[in-house]
């Protein structure tokens, strides 16, 4: 039996061990307090995360496609980041792709026990057609979700690059795969919930890691968004200024 405690998003962050007590701007201080140390433990990762943008941008040239793959919020996040690249880079809605343990419903309600079923995440991959020209990002913030663990072990018998986004040092995925991030974002403000802080760091690397791979790949000149699609009526607005940007320089 694994030794949850001695996670460090399941430890208990002596900072906020009164926040029950605190009035609601006291509380909303403590937790404000937590989340300023965020952007400090992302800097840290930044070399792990270049490496990853650059093989992640090598896929896509060759074809290739990056998926994300996560259980609970970590999955919701991939998702999520996933589900904004083709209307902000003009890419096949198949280019990233995320998966998320339980499948589609998972995402607004939690299936028990889809997180610890290994086998579970290559069936998955293998119903996307997932292949060695992919890149995969497994993402658990506690570094040690089956589910992920299970994904990235079938990536790399194919051959495929593999990437992990933990908040864990030394975390079983960091070991596992072949491009570690990790942001050590500590203790939580409320004991485990890694909805927070280990939530805004890993929405903070798939954020970079999507829109740094996309530079790369041309979708982007200066920092305008020229494949954006517009589908609505700000998005048609904002194509018209990027035109009219492009067409005075």
């Amino acid at each position: 039996m694994e030794n949850f405690s001695e996670l460090t998003t399941e430890k208990i962050n002596p900072a906020t061990a009164h926040i029950d007590e605190c009035t609601t701007l006291e509380m909303v201080k403590l937790i404000n307090d937590e989340d300023k140390k965020i952007a400090a433990a992302v800097e840290r990762t930044l070399p792990d995360v270049a490496r990853a943008v650059d093989a992640i941008a090598e896929s896509f040239k060759r074809g290739g496609r990056l998926f994300y793959i996560g259980a609970g919020t970590s999955g919701r996040l991939g998702v999520l980041d996933a589900s904004e690249c083709p209307p902000t880079f003009g890419v096949p809605f198949n280019m990233v792709q995320g998966l998320i343990a339980g499948g589609e419903g998972a995402m607004f309600k939690a299936v028990e026990g889809a997180e610890d079923n290994r086998q579970l995440a290559e069936q998955d991959l293998t119903a996307r057609r997932f292949c060695a020209e992919d890149v995969l990002v497994g993402i658990t913030a506690s570094g040690r979700t089956p589910y992920v663990l299970g994904g990235v072990a079938f990536a790399k018998k194919i051959g495929a690059v593999t990437v992990g986004v933990s908040c864990v040092e030394n975390s079983a995925l960091a070991q596992a795969v072949d491009i570690a991030i990790t942001p050590v974002t500590g203790a939580e403000a409320l004991t485990g919930s890694t909805r927070m802080k280990a939530g805004t760091a890993t929405k903070m690397v798939l954020n970079m890691l999507t829109t740094a791979a996309m530079i790369k790949i041309g979708k982007v000149r200066g920092n305008l968004m020229v494949c954006v699609q517009a589908t609505n009526d700000k998005l048609r607005d904002r194509a018209k200024r990027i035109n009219e940007l492009l067409g005075s320089k």
